[in-house]
């Protein structure tokens, strides 16, 4: 992991605080918003970080069964690990485009193989796109209202999210079930990036792309020999998603709201977290929170909607980049003691992925 990039992405990171939080905070008067703060109940605010630690630990159970299909017995607590780092790496990095290669680099430390470890990443990320769109599109069909509920500007970013997601959706797909084709496509679309001058070396983009297809038929090859895997991947996913999307409704019991349905609050935080999450912004800090504003004032009010946001990504975000903060740093320093003391034995054996 980039030293140099991680310090920047934590200060761009805590600049991004800086300012949002100024922004949501220069109209509330400090000691209303701390009477406000002290009626919560806290036994709600555990359920949130109870939810926080069912997001980490599905994807957690993910990777366990995907890498022990691929013959390497990881124990669940390695795992988790892999999750903590990749949850501080995505936080640090736009777009969270770092978290994934960072857990790629851990488990190659930890003896097991690049492109296991790549192919591991990859089906995560597959089962994940295709549950974000579902979710929102399931929302979008049965609960129009709370996408009018958005407004303009947040429903464009909404329409904006959709539309990249659901093309990587589609692109992901392709590329693992429908090689020729994708082969076709990307060909002539590096191509028309050679044309226009934003591609310079044709050579090495091609056999990037090569590579990056190589991993997407090894993943379909997974698929097809471990035919009840996708199943269990995609409920993980569904269950490690709705742990996401509740903390918001978690932060409503604990102000001691009611009336508002569980589906909705959840359903809302569902649309916001797809319409930020293709901004180039490391945690999408900034975006989540005034996105959390517009849309959740039906559920809260304007008096309680700024309180709710900093509690609800207190617990989603910020209290969990400071535990993954230390949990990555726990990790790095086991790797580089045990590669101080020599390597362990190897507790597998690496089989093809098909």
């Amino acid at each position: 992991m980039d030293r140099k990039k991680n310090l920047a992405g934590m200060a761009l990171i805590v600049g991004l605080m800086a300012l949002t939080g100024f922004l949501l905070l220069r109209d509330q008067p400090f000691a209303k918003l701390a009477g406000i703060l002290r009626r919560l109940n806290p036994a709600w605010l555990l359920l949130g970080l109870g939810l926080m630690l069912a997001f980490v630990g599905c994807e957690a159970m993910c990777s366990r069964l995907i890498l022990g299909r691929l013959g390497h017995k990881t124990s669940y607590r390695r795992c988790l690990s892999y999750s903590f780092v990749g949850f501080y790496v995505s936080s640090i990095t736009p777009s969270a485009t770092g978290g994934q290669p960072a857990q790629v680099y851990c488990m190659s430390r930890d003896q097991i193989p690049a492109a296991h470890g790549a192919l591991n990443m990859m089906l995560i990320a597959v089962c994940y796109q295709v549950v974000v769109v579902g979710y929102a599109l399931a929302v979008a069909v049965l609960r129009f209202d709370l996408v009018r509920n958005l407004g303009g500007g947040l429903g464009l970013l909404l329409l904006f999210g959709g539309l990249v997601n659901g093309v990587l959706t589609a692109g992901m797909l392709c590329l693992m079930f429908l090689p020729n084709a994708a082969r076709k496509l990307t060909g002539g679309v590096l191509g028309l990036l050679v044309r226009l001058r934003l591609v310079r070396d044709e050579a090495a983009a091609r056999a990037k792309l090569e590579q990056q297809m190589e991993e997407y038929r090894r993943g379909a090859e997974c698929v097809r020999a471990n035919r009840g895997l996708v199943p269990v991947l995609l409920g993980l996913t569904v269950l490690q998603l709705t742990a996401l999307f509740a903390v918001p409704l978690a932060v409503y019991h604990a102000f001691g709201l009611a009336g508002s349905g569980a589906l909705d609050i959840i359903g809302t935080q569902a649309l916001i977290t797809l319409a930020v999450a293709s901004l180039p912004l490391p945690g999408a800090v900034g975006a989540s929170e005034g996105g959390f504003v517009t849309a959740m004032k039906l559920f809260f009010g304007a008096g309680l909607v700024t309180p709710a946001v900093l509690v609800s990504r207190g617990i989603s975000f910020y209290s969990f980049l400071l535990i993954s903060g230390g949990m990555t740093l726990a990790v790095h320093l086991r790797l580089g003691r045990r590669e101080r003391t020599g390597p362990l034995p190897k507790r597998a054996r690496s089989v093809p992925a098909a």
